[in-house]
Protein backbone atom coordinates (compact mmCIF):
# COMPACT_ATOMS: atom_id res chain seq x y z
CA UNK A 1 0.00 0.00 0.00
CA UNK A 2 2.82 2.41 0.89
CA UNK A 3 4.43 1.70 -2.49
CA UNK A 4 1.32 3.03 -4.25
CA UNK A 5 0.96 6.01 -1.90
CA UNK A 6 4.60 6.90 -2.60
CA UNK A 7 3.74 7.29 -6.28
CA UNK A 8 0.93 9.68 -5.37
CA UNK A 9 3.33 11.73 -3.23
CA UNK A 10 5.56 12.12 -6.29
CA UNK A 11 2.59 13.31 -8.37
CA UNK A 12 1.47 15.79 -5.71
CA UNK A 13 5.01 17.04 -5.22
CA UNK A 14 5.53 17.52 -8.94
CA UNK A 15 2.18 19.33 -9.23
CA UNK A 16 3.35 21.98 -6.77
CA UNK A 17 5.84 23.08 -9.42
CA UNK A 18 3.23 25.17 -11.28
CA UNK A 19 2.13 27.31 -8.30
CA UNK A 20 5.83 27.59 -7.36
CA UNK A 21 6.55 29.12 -10.78
CA UNK A 22 3.65 31.58 -10.37
CA UNK A 23 4.90 32.46 -6.89
CA UNK A 24 8.40 33.19 -8.16
CA UNK A 25 7.08 35.31 -11.05
CA UNK A 26 4.67 37.27 -8.84
CA UNK A 27 7.14 37.56 -5.94
CA UNK A 28 4.37 36.93 -3.41
CA UNK A 29 6.70 35.50 -0.77
CA UNK A 30 5.12 32.05 -0.80
CA UNK A 31 7.70 30.28 -2.96
CA UNK A 32 9.49 28.99 0.14
CA UNK A 33 6.37 27.16 1.33
CA UNK A 34 5.75 25.57 -2.06
CA UNK A 35 9.42 24.62 -2.48
CA UNK A 36 9.64 23.15 1.02
CA UNK A 37 6.57 20.95 0.61
CA UNK A 38 7.49 20.02 -2.95
CA UNK A 39 10.98 18.90 -1.90
CA UNK A 40 9.66 16.96 1.10
CA UNK A 41 7.03 15.10 -0.92
CA UNK A 42 9.43 14.24 -3.74
CA UNK A 43 12.11 13.08 -1.30
CA UNK A 44 9.74 10.88 0.71
CA UNK A 45 8.18 9.51 -2.47
CA UNK A 46 11.52 8.60 -4.03
CA UNK A 47 12.84 7.00 -0.83
CA UNK A 48 9.72 4.89 -0.31
CA UNK A 49 9.69 3.75 -3.95
CA UNK A 50 13.31 2.65 -3.62
CA UNK A 51 13.16 0.81 -0.29
CA UNK A 52 9.71 -0.78 -0.56
CA UNK A 53 9.13 -3.90 -2.66
CA UNK A 54 6.74 -3.68 -5.58
CA UNK A 55 3.48 -5.47 -4.64
CA UNK A 56 2.91 -8.62 -6.68
CA UNK A 57 -0.83 -8.68 -6.06
CA UNK A 58 -3.44 -6.19 -4.93
CA UNK A 59 -6.80 -7.46 -3.72
CA UNK A 60 -10.00 -5.51 -4.38
CA UNK A 61 -10.39 -4.66 -0.69
CA UNK A 62 -6.87 -3.22 -0.66
CA UNK A 63 -7.80 -1.16 -3.70
CA UNK A 64 -10.76 0.35 -1.86
CA UNK A 65 -8.60 1.16 1.16
CA UNK A 66 -5.76 2.69 -0.87
CA UNK A 67 -8.08 4.88 -2.95
CA UNK A 68 -9.99 6.23 0.07
CA UNK A 69 -6.82 6.85 2.08
CA UNK A 70 -5.13 8.44 -0.94
CA UNK A 71 -7.84 11.07 -1.36
CA UNK A 72 -7.85 11.88 2.37
CA UNK A 73 -4.04 12.09 2.49
CA UNK A 74 -3.85 14.24 -0.65
CA UNK A 75 -6.50 16.60 0.72
CA UNK A 76 -4.55 17.02 3.96
CA UNK A 77 -1.19 17.53 2.24
CA UNK A 78 -2.79 19.74 -0.40
CA UNK A 79 -4.18 22.01 2.32
CA UNK A 80 -0.72 22.82 3.72
CA UNK A 81 0.00 25.74 1.33
CA UNK A 82 -3.21 27.43 2.52
CA UNK A 83 -2.36 26.83 6.19
CA UNK A 84 1.35 27.70 6.04
CA UNK A 85 0.70 30.88 4.07
CA UNK A 86 -1.82 32.02 6.67
CA UNK A 87 -4.58 32.69 4.15
CA UNK A 88 -6.69 29.79 5.49
CA UNK A 89 -5.09 29.18 8.90
CA UNK A 90 -7.71 26.82 10.36
CA UNK A 91 -7.23 23.13 9.53
CA UNK A 92 -10.99 22.55 9.25
CA UNK A 93 -11.42 25.31 6.67
CA UNK A 94 -8.25 24.44 4.73
CA UNK A 95 -9.12 20.73 4.60
CA UNK A 96 -12.68 21.55 3.51
CA UNK A 97 -11.42 23.84 0.73
CA UNK A 98 -8.88 21.27 -0.49
CA UNK A 99 -11.24 18.29 -0.28
CA UNK A 100 -13.72 20.42 -2.22
CA UNK A 101 -10.99 20.95 -4.79
CA UNK A 102 -9.78 17.38 -5.24
CA UNK A 103 -13.34 16.00 -5.30
CA UNK A 104 -14.25 18.72 -7.86
CA UNK A 105 -17.08 19.96 -5.65
CA UNK A 106 -16.31 23.67 -5.76
CA UNK A 107 -17.82 24.54 -2.38
CA UNK A 108 -15.74 27.29 -0.79
CA UNK A 109 -15.34 28.90 2.62
CA UNK A 110 -13.59 31.96 1.14
CA UNK A 111 -15.44 35.25 1.45
CA UNK A 112 -12.89 37.20 -0.60
CA UNK A 113 -11.25 34.96 -3.20
CA UNK A 114 -9.35 37.72 -4.97
CA UNK A 115 -7.32 38.56 -1.86
CA UNK A 116 -5.38 35.30 -2.31
CA UNK A 117 -2.09 35.45 -4.27
CA UNK A 118 -2.20 34.06 -7.79
CA UNK A 119 0.03 31.13 -6.81
CA UNK A 120 -2.52 29.92 -4.24
CA UNK A 121 -5.40 30.45 -6.67
CA UNK A 122 -3.57 28.39 -9.30
CA UNK A 123 -3.01 25.62 -6.73
CA UNK A 124 -6.66 25.85 -5.68
CA UNK A 125 -7.84 25.33 -9.26
CA UNK A 126 -5.17 22.72 -9.93
CA UNK A 127 -6.49 20.50 -7.12
CA UNK A 128 -9.71 20.33 -9.12
CA UNK A 129 -7.90 19.55 -12.36
CA UNK A 130 -5.97 16.71 -10.71
CA UNK A 131 -9.08 15.33 -9.07
CA UNK A 132 -11.22 15.64 -12.19
CA UNK A 133 -9.76 12.78 -14.18
CA UNK A 134 -8.54 11.18 -10.96
CA UNK A 135 -5.19 11.14 -9.21
CA UNK A 136 -5.24 7.34 -9.18
CA UNK A 137 -5.84 7.29 -12.94
CA UNK A 138 -2.87 9.63 -13.34
CA UNK A 139 -0.73 7.36 -11.17
CA UNK A 140 -1.76 4.35 -13.24
CA UNK A 141 -0.82 6.23 -16.42
CA UNK A 142 2.57 7.40 -15.10
CA UNK A 143 3.66 4.37 -13.07
CA UNK A 144 3.24 1.09 -15.01
CA UNK A 145 4.97 -0.56 -12.03
CA UNK A 146 1.59 -0.62 -10.27
CA UNK A 147 1.11 -3.74 -12.38
CA UNK A 148 -1.75 -6.08 -11.59
CA UNK A 149 -3.01 -3.78 -8.86
CA UNK A 150 -3.71 -0.98 -11.32
CA UNK A 151 -7.01 -2.50 -12.37
CA UNK A 152 -8.32 -2.66 -8.80
CA UNK A 153 -7.31 0.93 -8.12
CA UNK A 154 -8.82 2.17 -11.39
CA UNK A 155 -12.13 0.40 -10.69
CA UNK A 156 -12.32 1.78 -7.16
CA UNK A 157 -11.89 5.37 -8.36
CA UNK A 158 -13.58 5.41 -11.80
CA UNK A 159 -17.11 6.88 -11.96
CA UNK A 160 -20.15 4.94 -13.12
CA UNK A 161 -21.54 1.42 -12.71
CA UNK A 162 -19.94 0.23 -15.97
CA UNK A 163 -16.15 0.56 -16.03
CA UNK A 164 -15.41 1.15 -19.71
CA UNK A 165 -11.98 0.74 -21.28
CA UNK A 166 -10.78 1.98 -24.66
CA UNK A 167 -7.80 -0.36 -24.42
CA UNK A 168 -7.38 -3.88 -22.99
CA UNK A 169 -4.65 -2.51 -20.70
CA UNK A 170 -5.73 -0.34 -17.77
CA UNK A 171 -2.56 1.76 -17.94
CA UNK A 172 -3.16 2.49 -21.64
CA UNK A 173 -6.78 3.43 -20.94
CA UNK A 174 -5.63 5.87 -18.26
CA UNK A 175 -3.08 7.39 -20.64
CA UNK A 176 -5.72 7.84 -23.35
CA UNK A 177 -8.16 9.54 -20.96
CA UNK A 178 -5.47 11.89 -19.68
CA UNK A 179 -4.38 12.63 -23.26
CA UNK A 180 -7.92 13.76 -24.13
CA UNK A 181 -8.01 15.75 -20.89
CA UNK A 182 -4.79 17.55 -21.83
CA UNK A 183 -6.00 18.27 -25.38
CA UNK A 184 -9.18 19.87 -23.99
CA UNK A 185 -7.15 21.79 -21.39
CA UNK A 186 -4.93 23.39 -24.02
CA UNK A 187 -7.90 24.05 -26.33
CA UNK A 188 -10.09 25.78 -23.77
CA UNK A 189 -7.23 27.84 -22.36
CA UNK A 190 -6.44 29.19 -25.83
CA UNK A 191 -10.09 29.90 -26.65
CA UNK A 192 -10.60 31.78 -23.37
CA UNK A 193 -7.49 33.87 -24.01
CA UNK A 194 -8.96 34.76 -27.41
CA UNK A 195 -11.99 35.98 -25.45
CA UNK A 196 -9.91 38.48 -23.48
CA UNK A 197 -8.90 36.52 -20.37
CA UNK A 198 -5.24 36.64 -19.39
CA UNK A 199 -3.26 33.39 -19.13
CA UNK A 200 -3.75 33.12 -15.36
CA UNK A 201 -7.54 33.50 -15.45
CA UNK A 202 -7.90 31.32 -18.55
CA UNK A 203 -5.82 28.54 -16.99
CA UNK A 204 -7.62 28.60 -13.63
CA UNK A 205 -11.03 28.65 -15.32
CA UNK A 206 -10.05 25.82 -17.66
CA UNK A 207 -8.75 23.67 -14.79
CA UNK A 208 -12.10 24.03 -13.02
CA UNK A 209 -14.24 23.69 -16.16
CA UNK A 210 -12.79 20.39 -17.37
CA UNK A 211 -12.83 18.97 -13.84
CA UNK A 212 -16.47 20.12 -13.52
CA UNK A 213 -15.22 21.77 -10.34
CA UNK A 214 -16.45 25.36 -10.21
CA UNK A 215 -13.58 27.17 -8.48
CA UNK A 216 -12.95 30.59 -10.01
CA UNK A 217 -10.21 33.15 -9.31
CA UNK A 218 -12.89 35.86 -9.18
CA UNK A 219 -15.33 36.71 -6.39
CA UNK A 220 -18.20 36.98 -8.87
CA UNK A 221 -17.29 33.64 -10.43
CA UNK A 222 -17.97 33.54 -14.20
CA UNK A 223 -20.32 36.52 -13.84
CA UNK A 224 -17.11 38.57 -13.59
CA UNK A 225 -16.66 37.99 -17.33
CA UNK A 226 -19.55 39.72 -19.18
CA UNK A 227 -18.52 38.37 -22.59
CA UNK A 228 -21.17 36.09 -24.16
CA UNK A 229 -18.33 34.43 -26.10
CA UNK A 230 -16.60 33.41 -22.85
CA UNK A 231 -19.88 32.08 -21.44
CA UNK A 232 -20.54 29.94 -24.52
CA UNK A 233 -16.98 28.57 -24.58
CA UNK A 234 -17.22 27.56 -20.93
CA UNK A 235 -20.69 26.07 -21.49
CA UNK A 236 -19.36 23.94 -24.35
CA UNK A 237 -16.45 22.57 -22.34
CA UNK A 238 -18.61 21.98 -19.26
CA UNK A 239 -20.91 19.89 -21.45
CA UNK A 240 -17.96 17.99 -22.92
CA UNK A 241 -16.49 17.41 -19.45
CA UNK A 242 -19.79 15.97 -18.27
CA UNK A 243 -19.86 13.50 -21.18
CA UNK A 244 -18.05 10.17 -21.54
CA UNK A 245 -14.37 10.85 -22.30
CA UNK A 246 -14.12 7.62 -24.26
CA UNK A 247 -16.45 9.22 -26.82
CA UNK A 248 -14.15 12.24 -27.04
CA UNK A 249 -11.23 9.94 -27.81
CA UNK A 250 -13.23 8.39 -30.65
CA UNK A 251 -14.11 11.90 -31.86
CA UNK A 252 -10.44 12.93 -31.93
CA UNK A 253 -9.79 9.83 -34.03
CA UNK A 254 -12.48 10.93 -36.49
CA UNK A 255 -15.42 8.84 -35.28
CA UNK A 256 -17.99 11.59 -34.64
CA UNK A 257 -20.83 9.08 -35.01
CA UNK A 258 -19.85 7.59 -31.64
CA UNK A 259 -21.82 10.34 -29.90
CA UNK A 260 -25.07 9.58 -31.71
CA UNK A 261 -24.73 5.84 -31.13
CA UNK A 262 -24.21 6.23 -27.39
CA UNK A 263 -27.51 5.92 -25.53
CA UNK A 264 -26.27 7.66 -22.38
CA UNK A 265 -24.96 10.66 -24.33
CA UNK A 266 -28.31 11.05 -26.11
CA UNK A 267 -30.10 10.84 -22.75
CA UNK A 268 -27.66 13.42 -21.34
CA UNK A 269 -28.30 15.78 -24.24
CA UNK A 270 -32.04 15.25 -23.95
CA UNK A 271 -32.11 16.17 -20.26
CA UNK A 272 -30.07 19.30 -21.03
CA UNK A 273 -32.52 20.44 -23.72
CA UNK A 274 -35.56 19.58 -21.60
CA UNK A 275 -34.22 21.53 -18.61
CA UNK A 276 -33.28 24.46 -20.86
CA UNK A 277 -36.70 24.65 -22.52
CA UNK A 278 -38.66 24.24 -19.29
CA UNK A 279 -36.70 26.82 -17.30
CA UNK A 280 -36.83 29.35 -20.16
CA UNK A 281 -40.63 28.98 -20.27
CA UNK A 282 -40.88 29.33 -16.48
CA UNK A 283 -38.75 32.48 -16.50
CA UNK A 284 -40.77 33.95 -19.38
CA UNK A 285 -43.99 33.19 -17.51
CA UNK A 286 -42.57 34.97 -14.46
CA UNK A 287 -42.07 38.15 -16.49
CA UNK A 288 -38.49 37.92 -17.76
CA UNK A 289 -38.15 39.41 -21.23
CA UNK A 290 -37.22 37.11 -24.11
CA UNK A 291 -33.59 37.79 -25.02
CA UNK A 292 -30.28 36.16 -25.88
CA UNK A 293 -29.17 36.77 -22.28
CA UNK A 294 -32.17 34.80 -20.99
CA UNK A 295 -31.26 31.86 -23.22
CA UNK A 296 -27.54 32.07 -22.41
CA UNK A 297 -27.88 32.35 -18.63
CA UNK A 298 -30.42 29.52 -18.52
CA UNK A 299 -28.30 27.26 -20.72
CA UNK A 300 -25.18 28.07 -18.71
CA UNK A 301 -26.76 27.34 -15.32
CA UNK A 302 -28.56 24.20 -16.51
CA UNK A 303 -25.34 22.74 -17.94
CA UNK A 304 -23.32 23.95 -14.96
CA UNK A 305 -25.60 22.22 -12.44
CA UNK A 306 -26.23 19.07 -14.51
CA UNK A 307 -22.51 18.50 -15.05
CA UNK A 308 -21.94 19.32 -11.35
CA UNK A 309 -19.52 22.11 -12.31
CA UNK A 310 -21.18 24.77 -10.19
CA UNK A 311 -20.04 27.85 -12.12
CA UNK A 312 -22.31 30.87 -11.72
CA UNK A 313 -23.29 33.66 -14.11
CA UNK A 314 -26.70 34.38 -12.61
CA UNK A 315 -28.28 34.13 -9.16
CA UNK A 316 -30.73 31.31 -9.86
CA UNK A 317 -32.39 31.81 -6.47
CA UNK A 318 -34.11 34.84 -8.05
CA UNK A 319 -35.71 32.55 -10.63
CA UNK A 320 -39.18 30.99 -10.18
CA UNK A 321 -39.31 28.31 -7.47
CA UNK A 322 -40.14 25.63 -10.04
CA UNK A 323 -36.90 26.48 -11.87
CA UNK A 324 -34.93 25.99 -8.66
CA UNK A 325 -36.61 22.61 -8.14
CA UNK A 326 -35.50 21.57 -11.64
CA UNK A 327 -31.93 22.62 -10.85
CA UNK A 328 -32.10 20.64 -7.60
CA UNK A 329 -33.19 17.60 -9.63
CA UNK A 330 -30.26 18.14 -12.01
CA UNK A 331 -27.91 18.10 -8.99
CA UNK A 332 -28.95 14.49 -8.42
CA UNK A 333 -28.64 13.38 -12.07
CA UNK A 334 -25.09 14.58 -12.75
CA UNK A 335 -22.77 13.68 -15.61
CA UNK A 336 -22.06 10.53 -17.62
CA UNK A 337 -19.99 7.43 -17.00
CA UNK A 338 -16.25 8.05 -17.50
CA UNK A 339 -16.74 11.81 -17.24
CA UNK A 340 -15.46 14.21 -14.61
CA UNK A 341 -19.05 14.93 -13.52
CA UNK A 342 -20.46 13.79 -10.20
CA UNK A 343 -23.82 12.80 -8.67
CA UNK A 344 -25.80 9.67 -9.59
CA UNK A 345 -24.84 9.64 -13.31
CA UNK A 346 -27.09 9.52 -16.39
CA UNK A 347 -26.55 5.82 -17.04
CA UNK A 348 -27.83 4.95 -13.56
CA UNK A 349 -30.89 7.16 -14.03
CA UNK A 350 -31.53 5.41 -17.36
CA UNK A 351 -31.25 1.96 -15.80
CA UNK A 352 -33.42 3.01 -12.87
CA UNK A 353 -36.18 4.36 -15.13
CA UNK A 354 -36.11 1.27 -17.36
CA UNK A 355 -36.22 -0.97 -14.30
CA UNK A 356 -39.34 0.85 -13.10
CA UNK A 357 -40.97 0.39 -16.53
CA UNK A 358 -40.00 -3.30 -16.47
CA UNK A 359 -41.61 -3.78 -13.06
CA UNK A 360 -44.79 -2.03 -14.23
CA UNK A 361 -45.00 -4.38 -17.22
CA UNK A 362 -44.70 -7.37 -14.90
CA UNK A 363 -47.87 -6.26 -13.12
CA UNK A 364 -49.80 -7.04 -16.30
CA UNK A 365 -47.67 -9.99 -17.44
CA UNK A 366 -46.31 -11.66 -14.28
CA UNK A 367 -44.59 -14.43 -16.24
CA UNK A 368 -43.13 -12.16 -18.91
CA UNK A 369 -39.42 -11.51 -19.30
CA UNK A 370 -38.51 -7.89 -19.86
CA UNK A 371 -34.73 -7.43 -20.17
CA UNK A 372 -33.35 -3.98 -19.47
CA UNK A 373 -31.45 -2.63 -22.46
CA UNK A 374 -29.31 0.45 -22.91
CA UNK A 375 -28.96 0.93 -26.63
CA UNK A 376 -28.61 -2.57 -28.06
CA UNK A 377 -26.95 -4.00 -24.96
CA UNK A 378 -28.79 -5.96 -22.29
CA UNK A 379 -27.82 -4.89 -18.79
CA UNK A 380 -26.86 -7.81 -16.50
CA UNK A 381 -29.02 -8.34 -13.44
CA UNK A 382 -25.97 -7.80 -11.23
CA UNK A 383 -25.50 -4.31 -12.69
CA UNK A 384 -29.18 -3.49 -12.17
CA UNK A 385 -28.89 -4.60 -8.53
CA UNK A 386 -25.76 -2.49 -8.14
CA UNK A 387 -27.59 0.56 -9.50
CA UNK A 388 -30.56 0.01 -7.19
CA UNK A 389 -28.23 -0.39 -4.21
CA UNK A 390 -26.33 2.75 -5.16
CA UNK A 391 -29.56 4.75 -5.49
CA UNK A 392 -30.81 3.59 -2.07
CA UNK A 393 -27.47 4.43 -0.44
CA UNK A 394 -27.39 7.82 -2.17
CA UNK A 395 -30.86 8.72 -0.89
CA UNK A 396 -30.02 7.37 2.58
CA UNK A 397 -26.80 9.41 2.78
CA UNK A 398 -28.68 12.46 1.54
CA UNK A 399 -31.38 12.04 4.21
CA UNK A 400 -28.85 11.47 7.00
CA UNK A 401 -26.85 14.45 5.80
CA UNK A 402 -29.89 16.75 5.80
CA UNK A 403 -30.83 15.51 9.28
CA UNK A 404 -27.28 16.13 10.56
CA UNK A 405 -27.03 19.62 9.11
CA UNK A 406 -30.48 20.53 10.44
CA UNK A 407 -29.42 19.32 13.89
CA UNK A 408 -26.49 21.75 13.71
CA UNK A 409 -28.92 24.66 13.33
CA UNK A 410 -29.09 25.19 9.57
CA UNK A 411 -32.48 25.94 8.03
CA UNK A 412 -34.13 23.33 5.80
CA UNK A 413 -33.27 24.98 2.47
CA UNK A 414 -29.61 25.34 3.46
CA UNK A 415 -29.46 21.79 4.82
CA UNK A 416 -30.98 20.30 1.67
CA UNK A 417 -28.92 22.52 -0.62
CA UNK A 418 -25.58 21.92 1.13
CA UNK A 419 -25.98 18.14 1.27
CA UNK A 420 -27.23 17.83 -2.33
CA UNK A 421 -24.41 20.08 -3.54
CA UNK A 422 -21.60 18.30 -1.67
CA UNK A 423 -22.78 14.70 -2.11
CA UNK A 424 -23.27 15.41 -5.82
CA UNK A 425 -19.98 17.37 -6.02
CA UNK A 426 -21.84 20.40 -7.38
CA UNK A 427 -20.64 23.19 -5.05
CA UNK A 428 -23.23 25.97 -4.75
CA UNK A 429 -26.51 24.87 -3.22
CA UNK A 430 -29.55 26.69 -1.92
CA UNK A 431 -30.30 28.98 1.01
CA UNK A 432 -27.26 30.26 2.90
CA UNK A 433 -24.92 28.26 0.62
CA UNK A 434 -26.57 29.46 -2.60
CA UNK A 435 -24.91 30.83 -5.75
CA UNK A 436 -23.96 34.19 -4.23
CA UNK A 437 -22.99 32.82 -0.81
CA UNK A 438 -20.38 30.40 0.57
CA UNK A 439 -19.87 27.76 3.26
CA UNK A 440 -17.97 29.94 5.75
CA UNK A 441 -20.93 30.13 8.15
CA UNK A 442 -21.36 26.34 8.35
CA UNK A 443 -20.30 25.06 11.82
CA UNK A 444 -16.95 23.23 12.04
CA UNK A 445 -18.60 19.84 12.56
CA UNK A 446 -20.83 20.53 9.58
CA UNK A 447 -17.78 21.17 7.41
CA UNK A 448 -16.31 17.78 8.38
CA UNK A 449 -19.65 16.10 7.61
CA UNK A 450 -19.84 17.83 4.23
CA UNK A 451 -16.19 16.92 3.53
CA UNK A 452 -17.08 13.27 4.10
CA UNK A 453 -20.05 13.60 1.74
CA UNK A 454 -17.78 15.14 -0.93
CA UNK A 455 -15.42 12.16 -0.66
CA UNK A 456 -18.26 9.62 -0.68
CA UNK A 457 -19.85 11.28 -3.70
CA UNK A 458 -16.60 11.47 -5.67
CA UNK A 459 -15.67 7.84 -4.97
CA UNK A 460 -19.15 6.54 -5.79
CA UNK A 461 -20.20 5.80 -2.17
CA UNK A 462 -19.43 2.06 -2.20
CA UNK A 463 -15.65 2.64 -2.17
CA UNK A 464 -15.92 4.66 1.04
CA UNK A 465 -18.78 2.96 2.89
CA UNK A 466 -17.33 -0.54 2.44
CA UNK A 467 -14.57 0.53 4.85
CA UNK A 468 -17.17 0.76 7.63
CA UNK A 469 -18.19 -2.89 7.32
CA UNK A 470 -16.66 -5.10 10.07
CA UNK A 471 -16.30 -7.88 7.49
CA UNK A 472 -13.97 -5.70 5.44
CA UNK A 473 -11.33 -5.79 8.20
CA UNK A 474 -11.46 -9.54 8.82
Amino acid sequence: MLFTLAGLLLILGGSLGLPLIFSLIEGDGLSGYFLMEMAALLAVGVILRRILPRPEHLALREGFLIVSLSWILLSFLGSLPFILSGYIPALTDAFFETMSGFTTTGATILKDIEILPRSLLVWRSMTQWLGGMGVIALAVAIFPSLGVGAGQLFKAEAPGPIKEKVSPRISQTAKILWFVYLVFTVSETMLLMLGGLDFFEALCTTFSTLATGGFSPRNDNIAAYPSPYVHYVITLFMFLAGANFNLHYFMIRGRLSAYGRDSEFCFYGGITLLALGTIVLLRLTAGTSLSEELFRSTLFQAVSILTTTGFITHDYETWPLASQVILLFLMFVGGCTSSTGGAIKNIRVQILLKHIVSELKKLFRPHGVFPIKIGNKSIPEATVSNVMGFFVLYVLLFALGVLSMSALGLDLATSVGSVAATLGNVGPGLGEVGPVDNYSAVPALGKWILSFLMLAGRLEIFTVLVLFLPRFWR
